[in-house]
């Protein structure tokens, strides 16, 4: 396949790739069809009524470009968090602002810090900007706050990537233990610290926006794409200090926000009482998914997130045999991947019918790969 030939070298050094393979390339690949969306940790539960109508009453607005300073999503998240909205930057999801924090941060051979199997979209636009990733593995299922930390003064590494909660294994650390990590990191290391899942996060484990707003070496990331159900919107924030907040006007698409969706965040952040009986939903389909992971002798770990991790108790192999064999029966899940972690499936919450669907496919998966060995 011929391609241009003054791409840069570092462009024509990268594969073509997509970070994750949707439910929708299964289908075409595989003439499956989806019948239960539970592996992409959405929110299947949906965005409230109150959201839906913003949406419809703004169609008509959709020939006018976003506002380019974000001004009344930006003001609204500062009443809602108590800060300045000089403290806040949006983007197209978190995915999108990583992609600008890597462009802000990483030239070729940057040393950036993350941990072994985590989010793989950052891994990707690290590699995009040439930077250079330097691991630390899991312990005990859950990102090495001090491995983390060693790695960033071994390597003098302006970068690190810290999930809390995370993903993919749901595990997290409690907000003490964030603030001290945070603040034992070196002046010249930003850290983005993800918290895309802290509305399901349980009491104490996401840090007080005080806590850490005046401090100019952290960039906090939020979205809608979980709890708020908006995660086709591409709605994500962050949260840092006057001067990394406005870093991003350098570089950013200043039109690349929708119109449409933003009235959606709108509406979302306003509707408080929706998304606590979303957050109270979440917490009882984790619990049905851990319930039917255990009737069929798998270990669900403890999840803060909108999705449950289960130990399938073998390796990578066995776990990806359970993710194809679902998949023939219409149920979409993920698994991470990277050993050891790749011992495990990962199943997002969903409404009722989706986990009857999964309650019903997974003993005969798992009978169909016993009964083949």
């Amino acid at each position: 396949m011929s391609a241009f030939s003054r791409f840069t070298a570092l462009a024509q050094s990268l594969p073509a790739t997509v970070p994750f393979v949707g439910p929708e390339a299964i289908e075409r690949n595989r003439g499956l069809a989806v019948r239960a969306r539970i592996g992409a940790n959405e929110s299947g539960f949906g965005p409230a009524p109150s959201v839906l109508a913003a949406i419809s009453a703004a169609a008509g607005t959709t020939w006018m470009y976003a506002d380019p300073e974000n001004f009344d999503l930006r003001e609204a998240l500062a009443l809602h968090h108590g800060i300045s909205r000089d403290n806040i930057a949006i983007g197209g999801g978190i995915d999108g602002l990583l992609g600008e924090i890597a462009r802000l941060v990483i030239e070729p051979g940057t040393p950036v810090v993350t941990s072994l199997g985590g989010y793989p979209t950052f891994n990707y636009h690290v590699n995009g900007f040439g930077g250079r990733l330097v691991t630390v593995p899991y312990v005990k299922d859950r990102e090495d706050l001090d491995g983390l930390l060693d790695a960033v003064r071994r390597e003098n590494a302006p970068l690190v990537y810290f999930a809390n909660p995370d993903n993919p294994m749901g595990s997290w650390w409690d907000a003490d233990s964030v603030v001290s990590f945070a603040r034992a990191l070196p002046e010249t290391t930003l850290l983005i610290l993800d918290e895309a899942y802290g509305e399901t996060a349980p009491a104490g484990t996401i840090p007080p926006i005080g806590a850490l707003i005046g401090q100019p070496n952290i960039l906090r990331m939020r979205t809608f794409s979980k709890a708020y159900g908006l995660a086709g919107a591409r709605i994500g924030y962050a949260i840092g200090t006057l001067g990394n907040a406005q870093a991003f006007d350098k570089i950013r698409n200043h039109f690349g926000m929708a119109r449409i969706s933003v009235q959606a965040a709108l509406a979302a952040l306003k509707d408080q009482a929706y998304l606590a009986d979303v957050i109270a939903r979440i917490a009882a389909a984790r619990e049905r998914i851990s319930q039917i992971a255990r009737s069929n002798g798998l270990a669900p770990l403890a999840s803060a997130t909108n999705f449950v991790t289960i130990d399938c108790g073998r390796d990578g192999t066995h776990a990806r045999a359970i993710v194809d064999g679902l998949m023939e029966h219409g149920v979409f899940i993920r698994m991470p991947g990277v050993a050891p972690l790749s011992r495990c499936i990962r199943i997002s919450v969903a409404p009722d019918d989706d986990m009857a669907l999964l309650e019903e496919a997974l003993p005969l998966v798992l009978k169909r790969i016993a009964n083949s060995e």
